[in-house]
């Protein structure tokens, strides 16, 4: 729930990114200046020009035709500088958000990989649409306000006090009247403001999740339920956002309603002295007077009027802040080195690690895996599998011991580089927007169209390539065409192939094509990972027979290590029981 302290901080460490455009705003300083004083003058000269109206029949037309000359000259000054000013406040905003959304998009990619593990995609995506476009549009229409509209208000003062302060005076005492008015508004209406962006994220969320799956709802017939779910926090939305909208939605009427009250008083107080003939006080003083205090407290109602796109963008500001205020991952060390000309030999040390401080997963872990070595990994869902994998490739930081690769502790290099001797073929596939051939090169830019061909035919998808009208300049993706779960898979192993690392994770790499593929691919892959050590994470039993080393994992603990002929004759083991399970004739 956003605070007033929170509000604050999170203006202020806005207004930087408005500040890195002093041209626009020394421009918009000047022409608010230039538009308040033409506006002001308007009013001056229209009183003048209702003073040259002595009498029925008595009008000085000269004098009335030289106002009214002037006021033409004055409004068209006044119209072209309140465009620029628009034009200079919504280059200003965007420009502004743009940075700040460019800001947090960088911090995005620093933040450690548990926060996106805890937070719901949808939610962050909201953060860069909905919330961003509420802080540009409050941003725009507060701009295209200020400037002129402080201006006005001073100038407009002057006048006021120059033609009668008792008059004045009657208008200052209104104007603290609207500034209570919407400071308690604003006050009551913030924290459901701030609620209703959280709900929006949500929402966000929800729908992003429902949409890429569903084909699991239509699956699983959870339409109904589904549908119960978006409706009751579609009706949370509308119970915050009615609250939010109806506090707010009191501020310009009762704003109006205190200015109409100034309007009658300065017609009364202005009336009575007229009567008693004060001689500074005329029809035309009165007129222009009127005027004035609607300049006066106009800038006031105006942002009244707009209270809601203010509130709502400082929820957006507070949420996008919430980002950037999120730990960096931790930062490679002072000394960390780049590690290059690895061999692959890989060992856990004593590693401990959990998730949550109460419930360790891994404890006291211990493997060496050999230069070229296959290590194929075991174990029931939830026994910590794809947690070595996480810890290996440093997603995760261990809680104790140590993980070293041809001894160099991976603490002791950097990230990147360390990452850059992996490839990754994970059961979740992952491809963008763009060419064939882009996605194919992805880890490796460079690669010639002779690397590329050479990989795609030993992944099996150089045919269906080939087929394609414009061959590896397809477009896949939304924008282009739609490819089966197991060609993307294809593709993500040619990917792999293509960035050639020495050192190689398979996180279930052909759960997504059919059995003879597979065994292409697995022969395929037997040539890939030849002198490479490599990791292999499988459910299917058949696609690791060949592994040096098999780790048959129970509870984040090594149960079993032996390769497949000693494991599958251990009477009562961990190894045997999931064969058993898999192959129960083929023992």
């Amino acid at each position: 729930m956003m605070n007033k302290k929170m509000v604050s901080n999170s203006f202020n460490r806005f207004m930087p990114y408005l500040l890195r455009y002093p041209k626009e705003m020394v421009a918009a300083v000047f022409l608010g200046i230039l538009s308040g004083l033409t506006t002001v003058l308007m009013t001056y000269y229209m009183g003048k020009s209702v003073d040259t109206m002595i009498a029925k029949g008595n009008v000085d037309f000269v004098i009335l035709m030289q106002l009214l000359s002037t006021l033409g000259g004055i409004l068209v000054i006044t119209v072209i500088s309140q465009w620029l000013i628009q034009r200079l406040g919504n280059r200003v905003s965007y420009l502004s958000v743009a940075e700040l959304r460019k800001d947090a998009f960088a911090h995005l990619n620093r933040l450690p990989l548990n926060y996106y593990d805890q937070t719901s995609h949808g939610n962050i995506v909201s953060r860069f649409t909905n919330d961003m476009d509420n802080i540009s549009v409050a941003c725009s229409a507060v701009f295209n306000q200020l400037f002129s509209g402080l201006s006005v208000v001073i100038i407009a003062f002057f006048f006021m006090l120059k033609l009668s302060p008792l008059l004045t005076a009657v208008v200052l005492v209104a104007t603290p009247i609207i500034f209570l008015v919407n400071w308690l508004v604003a006050k009551s209406s913030q924290k459901n403001f701030s609620a209703q962006q959280k709900i929006v994220g949500e929402i966000s969320g929800f729908v992003s999740e429902m949409v890429g799956n569903q084909k699991i709802v239509k699956a699983f017939q959870q339409e109904s339920v589904s549908q119960k779910r978006f409706e009751a926090l579609n009706q949370e939305l509308y119970v915050r956002g009615q609250k939010a909208q109806f506090s707010s939605s009191l501020t310009n009427p009762l704003s109006r309603f205190v200015d109409h009250l100034a309007y009658l008083s300065i017609g009364l107080v202005g009336g009575l002295l007229l009567l008693s003939g004060h001689q500074a006080i005329t029809i035309g003083v009165i007129s222009s007077f009127t005027i004035y205090s609607s300049q006066f407290s106009k800038p006031f109602i105006e942002l009244s009027g707009i209270t809601t796109q203010i509130q709502t963008a400082l929820a957006g500001l507070d949420r996008t802040f919430e980002i950037i205020n999120q730990p960096e991952e931790k930062p490679d060390g002072q000394h960390a080195f780049v590690l290059s000309n690895v061999t692959g030999k890989v060992v856990f040390e004593h590693v401990d690690f959990a998730y949550t401080p109460k419930k360790p997963l891994i404890q006291n872990f211990n493997l060496t895996a050999l230069p070229g070595e296959t290590i194929a990994i075991v174990g029931k869902t939830g026994a910590g599998k794809s947690t070595l994998v996480n810890l290996l490739m440093r997603f995760y930081e261990v809680d104790n011991g140590q993980i070293s690769i041809d001894h160099h502790k991976i603490t002791h290099v950097t990230r990147d580089s360390l990452r850059k001797n992996f490839g990754m073929v994970l059961q979740d596939t992952w491809l963008f927007d763009s060419t064939i051939r882009d996605n194919l090169t992805y880890g490796n830019p460079t690669a010639t169209d002779a690397q590329i061909e050479a990989a795609m035919k030993k992944a099996y998808i150089f045919d269906f390539v080939t087929r394609l009208p414009k061959g590896l300049d397809t477009l896949i993706g939304t924008s282009g065409i739609k490819i089966s779960e197991g060609q993307r898979q294809l593709m993500t192993i040619a990917r792999t192939m293509i960035s050639d690392p020495p050192m190689l994770i398979l996180d279930e790499a052909t759960s997504s094509v059919d059995t003879l593929t597979e065994k292409k691919i697995q022969d395929a892959f037997l040539q890939m990972m030849e002198g490479r050590t490599s990791f292999v994470i499988a459910h299917r039993l058949s696609t690791i027979k060949n592994a040096d080393k098999i780790l048959v994992m129970e509870q984040g603990a090594v149960v079993e290590i032996g390769n497949h002929d000693e494991l599958i004759h251990k009477q009562d083991g961990y190894y045997r029981a999931l064969y058993e399970a898999q192959f129960k004739n083929q023992l």
